[in-house]
């Protein structure tokens, strides 16, 4: 998230210096270490959408070296951590099992 909403209107949102083998070492060890990189995610996230005015949301911009309105964007990110967050959900249930709380 970070990668892809830092500089959102003017670079790629695949940023030159991201390593996306190297995010899934498990290098967070605890509960603390993971809500903090969790946190960052989404205050980028939510930083880079307030910022943008109505006038952006036409803007192109760029993922991946694929062209998109910001609009387009926003949608195509936001079905993407949908996914993410019920792979987290399915996974938890697993672990917990008859433990697992709403």
């Amino acid at each position: 998230m970070v990668s892809r909403w830092s500089d959102f209107l003017t670079t790629d949102g695949e940023k030159l210096t991201r390593n996306r083998d190297q995010e899934f070492d498990d290098g967070i060890l605890t509960k603390h270490e993971l809500i903090i990189v969790w946190e960052k995610g989404w205050t980028t996230l939510f930083t880079t959408l307030r910022s943008l005015e109505s006038q952006d949301l036409f803007k192109r911009i760029t993922i991946r070296g694929e062209k998109h309105t910001v609009l387009e964007a926003i949608e195509r990110q936001m079905a993407h951590y949908a996914y993410h967050v019920g792979q987290i959900v399915y996974i938890g249930k697993q672990i917990k099992n008859d433990n697992w709380e709403h």
